[in-house]
């Protein structure tokens, strides 16, 4: 999986919310404001229905709607159709709904992106979020909830245990700072004219004002159906419906704004609006509104003598009015400049590899390998998945490690077989619970794919990668067997990571996947400078037939067998210290490094066919622990270290001789044993080569060197 570049976001508004500039309502003109600002503009479309043509932004797109006026056919759901099948078309990985929950049922069963669900009214007003099972559906369905205010979001929690809030996050509605202009004598309402709003309240505080105060003009923006509250003064004007710019430029001109209402406001955008243009703003203390601003006065006493006093005081006060204004103006509390920055987090933290953890470069990974505990940590110092999750946390990752074998031992049945069923099942809450950026596992038959889907399905964003230390070359017998078990998963993971050449698969397997990857060395683990000591013996081996056997197998040899029998015949006088030659049995963990530093020298012979960069993984004991370093040259290492930091051998018969001569050549020997260690721990060492994974997982440029 690669990492993107941009997010693409469809946004999907109510079909009755007009996303346009004649006909704009508050969530229209929450989406488009912060839309303008967001970084993932160029790929965000926004779905609506009007019949208007002067789309708030060029990137709307009409849903043309047939049911509107039927009685027959549900508006939703042919809403909810062609929704369907134009974010389906589209790919988008995340998929915006705002206020409408009965619309994000009918979506999230059909659409495999991500969803955020915005509320901006009270929830408990809406179908499909009143009762507590339908709030549990959004927060479980959803990645994230955003509400306008916390007022909105302490409706949604009525009833519901506080602590899954953590799925939820405020955006408040915002303004951009503005400049100071020339006030007027005005007073202003800006709501729907109805009693809910307290525009009766307004209308007998205001009489009384302009009898008192001949110089001051009222105005009142906006509408209602059902009208029974009217104003008749001739200093009061009553403008009807205005489009959002004609209001704004009307707060810009007036010295005071009220917002008296008597209903729980979600927010209460004219208090925002209005004291970010420097008007003198009384409000009630009802829902959201408090949240609006800390420049406005709040009615002790929501009554129209008590408004009266409030407005009296501004007029005849002329510096508290003018502290009012001027604090409101330059103290914003809620700037789209800002919250548009949060908003774009929010959405990146939903798409884990577009993510907060990715700005501050911190993953959860699942490390999944056999930690040998059944084997009593004999192979602590050649295991690569320790190396990994030391790599990992070392370049600022957290690493959760699960040892599939381990766990299987010891988890069996009555019948003591070991239950995989069982293992899933670990697996998949392990799973829930630590909802992990990448799953990194190597050597296992024990994932069944349902369990990898069911990962998926869980993170849709989940990247999983294969590793493979052993031997991939088809020439091979064993190798065979290790290819057949690699493509258990190689197609369905998004990468596997091999110590071969992938060029060498061939037609053996789908390679387009593959990369790879040289065995890791840890200062923890690759301790010694042997060139610094005095070793006893010339030339180091180990072998086994399996790292996990302790024990040869009787009867079986192979070509390293031959080959080393051979070299012993050619030069008899050195030093040798082999294991799991000659009926002398393989050595493990601390008997496996007491052996290594007391010889000057390793040979690094791998089974089968010299293959393009495969080596076992005791290339990074022998070299990492600063002994000299023999390998065939038809490996080609000599793309990772030229001739003075390992030694290269065309055949049996220079291998011989080179021996010979750096077994009696101290100082030649200690000189490219230092180099080579020292080239290997830059190039290859677990930060370095973990890094590389999480580069490659992310779709990032990735080289080894």
């Amino acid at each position: 999986m690669n990492l993107k570049k941009n997010l693409n976001i469809a946004t999907i508004l109510p079909y009755k919310e007009n996303y346009t500039f004649t006909k704009a309502s508050a969530a229209s003109l929450w989406v488009s404001e912060f839309f303008k600002k967001s970084k993932y503009k160029k790929n965000n479309i926004i779905y609506g229905h009007t019949k208007l043509k002067d789309y708030l932004s060029k990137n709307y797109k009409n849903i043309n709607l047939l049911n509107l006026k039927s009685k027959l056919k549900s508006t939703t759901n042919e809403y909810a159709e062609k929704l369907i099948k134009e974010i389906n078309n589209n790919n988008f990985d995340i998929v915006e709904v705002h206020n409408r929950p009965l619309l994000l049922f009918k979506l999230i069963n059909k659409v495999k992106s991500k969803f955020i669900f915005y509320f901006h009214n009270d929830p408990l007003s809406m179908k499909g979020s009143k009762s507590v099972k339908e709030r549990l559906k959004i927060l479980e369905n959803v990645e994230k909830i955003i509400f306008v205010s916390e007022w909105v979001r302490g409706r949604f929690f009525l009833d519901i245990d506080q602590k899954l809030q953590t799925k939820t996050e405020i955006v408040y509605p915002s303004v951009n700072k503005q400049k100071k202009i020339k006030k007027e004598k005005n007073i202003i309402f800006v709501g729907r004219l109805n009693y809910s709003k307290g525009y009766d309240i307004f209308k007998d505080a205001t009489l009384k004002i302009l009898e008192k105060f001949p110089r001051w003009k009222a105005y009142s923006i906006g509408n209602e159906d059902r009208r029974n509250i009217y104003i008749n003064h001739p200093r009061h004007k009553e403008f009807g419906f205005l489009n959002h710019k004609k209001t704004l430029n009307i707060l810009n001109r007036s010295e005071i704004a009220v917002v008296p209402s008597r209903w729980e406001e979600p927010f209460g955008r004219t208090s925002l609006e209005a004291t970010s243009r420097g008007c003198a703003t009384i409000i009630s203390n009802k829902g959201g509104l408090k949240e609006t601003t800390n420049s406005a006065i709040i009615l002790k006493k929501l009554d129209s003598d008590e408004l009266y006093l409030e407005i009296k005081k501004l007029i005849t006060n002329n510096k508290k009015r003018k502290i009012l204004q001027s604090f409101g103006r330059k103290n914003i509390k809620h700037l789209i400049s800002e919250n548009t920055k949060i908003l774009d987090q929010i959405r990146e933290s939903c798409v884990p590899f577009f993510n907060i953890n990715f700005n501050k470069k911190k993953l959860k990974i699942i490390n999944l390998y056999n930690q040998g505990q059944k084997l009593n940590h004999r192979l602590y110092n050649i295991s690569l998945g320790k190396k990994f999750t030391n790599g990992f946390v070392r370049n600022g990752h957290d690493v959760l490690e699960i040892s599939d074998r381990d766990f299987l031992r010891n988890n069996k049945s009555f019948s003591l077989i070991p239950n995989r069923s069982n293992f899933q099942t670990f697996l998949i809450d392990t799973f829930k619970n630590y909802n992990p950026d990448i799953l990194f596992f190597g050597h296992t038959k024990n994932l069944e794919l349902n369990t990898l889907d069911a990962f998926k399905s869980i993170n849709k964003n989940l990247i999983l990668s294969q590793w493979n230390e052993d031997p991939v070359m088809p020439s091979l017998n064993y190798s065979k067997q290790n290819i057949s078990n690699i493509k258990l998963y190689s197609d369905f993971v998004d990468h596997n990571f091999i110590t071969t050449d992938p060029l060498i698969l061939n037609k053996t397997i789908n390679k387009n996947n593959f990369s790879f990857f040289f065995v890791p060395v840890d200062n923890n683990i690759e301790s010694f400078d042997v060139y610094k000591m005095k070793p006893k013996k010339d030339l180091f081996y180990a072998m086994s037939h399996g790292v996990n056997r302790a024990t040869l197998k009787e009867g079986v040899e192979d070509d390293r067998i031959n080959f080393l029998n051979k070299l012993v015949n050619k030069i008899p006088n050195i030093k040798y210290d082999f294991y799991g030659f000659a009926n002398k049995q393989p050595i493990w963990g601390n008997d496996f490094n007491n052996a290594l530093i007391n010889s000057k020298m390793g040979l690094n012979l791998s089974r089968g066919k010299p293959t393009k960069y495969y080596s076992s993984n005791r290339i990074a004991s022998i070299m990492g622990n600063g002994l000299l370093t023999f390998i065939d040259e038809k490996v080609q290492m000599s793309d990772f270290f030229n001739k003075n930091e390992i030694i290269f051998y065309k055949n049996i018969n220079e291998l011989a001789d080179k021996i010979k001569y750096y077994s009696k050549n101290e100082k030649a020997r200690i000189k490219i044993a230092r180099n080579g260690k020292k080239k290997y721990f830059k190039l290859f060492n677990e930060t370095k080569i973990t890094k590389y994974f999480v580069d490659i997982s992310l779709g990032n440029n990735a080289s080894l060197f």
